[in-house]
């Protein structure tokens, strides 16, 4: 019984590492669609921070930051 789980362990262990293997980084294209998605949320970040009522209230924030008594 003892041999018979100790093999099937590690053919188990082989199995997993030949997938880690096979699946151990992204392929081009995937890389490509990462690229996309970041550069897309980027630009919808900079629209959004750039629009007109954010910056009015960053700048908002900012003067009652540096008007604060200590």
């Amino acid at each position: 019984m003892y041999r018979f789980v100790r093999t099937w362990m590690r053919a188990l262990v082989a199995r997993r590492a030949r997938a880690a293997r096979r699946d151990a980084g992204m392929v081009t294209s995937e890389y490509a669609m990462g690229i996309v998605a970041a550069v897309a949320f980027a630009v919808i970040l900079h629209k959004v921070l750039t629009s007109g009522p954010v910056v009015a209230e960053l700048q908002s924030i900012v003067k009652q930051a540096l008007d604060a008594r200590m």
